[in-house]
């Protein structure tokens, strides 16, 4: 095995951070690595915040649900959907320009999660230790406040970085058989196959928790789909602009 797919099969979250601080040309490279991710034409749909205010990580970490690694890592990062940048340009260069279309959201939610997860990629080639935080839609607007994001631009996901101080195991992934079809959608093993997982996740639930957690990736999803998760960021994104035309 190569060490690029070695490093992309030993990814783990990590919420525990020393207090080392990222060179800030390290921190430069891998965003200028992230931007090397494949974008739609060209458009490279996306801006990231880099949030520096100890008072405004402290106010996300709040408005995401309680995450307090967001205010105690080296560098907390904004990963935002930007279609305002573009559809400017192209004004300027004499374009009637259409905004808020459901493609437009989709090309720039796809071009941020690409190059977000260039940055991680890099990150963990040079020993840093990253986690996502998806919790920042928990509170979309306040955060698009705090950050003073204009229309056309939305808060994807955040992401914490720094030197890890702590070695969580590589959380499971369903099979490859599972996930990967062959010309044609076949789910006819599906139900076996995770059922198969949901023994796997059990032991490492168990495992990791000393015993006290006792469950499967099945009921995991549960509250996920009982509820309708973050409601709210249908109007959110139709205040943003993102109309879903």
């Amino acid at each position: 095995m190569n060490a690029t797919i070695d490093l992309l099969q030993s990814h783990r979250s990590i919420r525990k951070f020393t207090d080392q601080k990222i060179p800030r040309e390290l921190l430069l490279d891998l965003i200028r690595a992230g931007q090397c991710a494949a974008t739609s034409n060209h458009v490279q749909a996306y801006s990231v915040i880099h949030v520096v205010n100890p008072d405004n990580r402290r106010a996300i970490a709040e408005l995401a649900g309680g995450q307090a690694y967001i205010a105690e890592c080296s560098d907390f990062l904004v990963f935002c959907a930007d279609m305002k940048r573009s559809t400017e340009a192209a004004e300027r260069a004499g374009a009637d320009v259409i905004r808020g279309t459901t493609e437009q959201l989709v090309v720039a939610s796809v071009d941020t999660a690409l190059m977000a997860q260039n940055v991680a990629i890099a990150a963990e080639s040079e020993g840093l230790g990253l986690c996502y935080i998806g919790g920042i839609r928990n509170n979309p607007a306040e955060i698009s406040s705090l950050l003073r994001l204009p229309e056309h631009v939305y808060p994807v996901f955040g992401m914490c970085l720094g030197y890890p101080d702590q070695a969580p195991e590589v959380k499971p992934r369903l099979s490859v058989d599972t996930i990967l079809k062959q010309d044609y959608y076949q789910d006819e093993e599906d139900q076996n196959r995770v059922a198969e997982f949901d023994d796997t996740m059990h032991r490492y639930y168990r495992e990791r928790t000393g015993g006290n957690k006792d469950t499967t990736w099945s009921e995991q999803l549960k509250p996920l789909f009982t509820t309708k998760l973050r409601p709210h960021m249908k109007s959110f994104l139709q205040d943003r602009g993102f109309d879903v035309k």
